[in-house]
């Protein structure tokens, strides 16, 4: 499981997503080259998106294929909005 926040520079919590990403095999079979930032994701581990790299995961969200897809699509577009509103903001995907 992949919980998604969006987090300061200090570390706090802006914004929570109330979906998780279930991880599956399928997102290590992902093409590096095509989706490099969905392909960071790992389940143990932890993905900081920035400001500037969040139009890159928006465009791959939109190409991801339908297996992949759930609730926490929607929800990481919207927290990607909050990151490009702000300042000094991050996407985190935060693994078990």
């Amino acid at each position: 499981m992949i919980n998604m926040a969006v987090r300061g520079d200090s570390g706090n919590v802006v914004a929570r997503a109330e979906a998780s990403v279930e991880w599956t095999a399928a997102f290590a079979d992902l093409e590096s080259a095509e989706f490099p930032m969905l392909w960071a994701l790992t389940p143990y581990g932890d993905a900081v998106f920035n400001q500037r790299q969040v139009p890159l995961l928006l465009s791959e969200l939109d190409r991801l294929p339908v297996d992949l897809g759930g609730d926490w699509v929607g929800e990481a577009r919207e927290l990607c909005r909050v990151v490009e509103r702000g300042l000094h903001l991050y996407l985190w995907f935060i693994g078990d």
